[in-house]
């Protein structure tokens, strides 16, 4: 019999405490871009989640199949360090991140007002305007290729796809950069050197 004034046990179906159906509700009440920087919730430690280099989302091994529940993790992911975290006013959970926790898709140039500016749109679709604030940079991969990246939000890059570097690429110019000639792309005002002018071959 139940004590009185005591609450009835949960039903056996409910959710445990924490975890996935937890993290989804505290975001929910967050969405959009909510002012991360301002929350100090716990530290929870890592949890079973991760982004793969194609950009997909994991949950204890399996894809994340909804894409408004991607989005919806993505608005409140930051990060800490080398540490990517979600962050919500109740929590925050350390997850893994193979690469870049973005991919961008999608390029279109905005040449109408003032200088060239090129727009991006990522596979969460975000879109980002390239200049001082949000810039490209180029890595060396393991093959000596180069690795195009842009700048999102909160310290978080997005990688071009492969097919989105040979746009980029055609688009690219040469200027001079701290006396030398470098090869890069403008945008928005900025200039970002990709490599040494005579690193290019000329096309034949």
């Amino acid at each position: 019999m139940m004590e009185p004034g005591k609450p009835p046990p949960p039903p056996s179906d409910a959710p445990a405490p924490g975890g996935l159906e937890a993290l989804m509700r505290s975001a929910g009440a967050a969405r959009g871009l909510p002012p991360l920087e301002a929350w100090s919730p716990p530290d929870c430690g890592d949890i079973d989640m991760r982004i793969g280099r194609d950009g997909t989302w994991y949950y204890q091994g399996s894809p994340i199949g909804r894409p408004a529940l991607v989005k919806l993790f993505a608005a409140i992911l930051k990060r800490e360090g080398e540490r990517y975290v979600l962050v919500t006013p109740a929590e925050k959970c350390g997850i893994a991140v193979e690469d870049s926790p973005f991919l961008a898709v999608e390029m279109a140039v905005d040449d109408a007002n003032g200088p060239r500016t090129l727009v991006f749109r990522t596979n969460v679709d975000d879109v980002v305007r390239c200049g001082p604030d949000h810039p490209l940079r180029f890595e060396t991969g393991a093959g000596g290729g180069l690795k195009p990246y842009l700048h999102v939000r909160r310290g978080l890059w997005a990688r071009l796809t492969r097919p989105l570097f040979y746009d980029l690429v055609a688009l690219g110019e040469e200027q001079p950069v701290e006396g030398q000639a470098m090869f890069g792309i403008a945008s928005g005002g900025g200039f970002f050197a990709m490599a040494r002018a005579s690193e290019i071959a000329e096309p034949t």
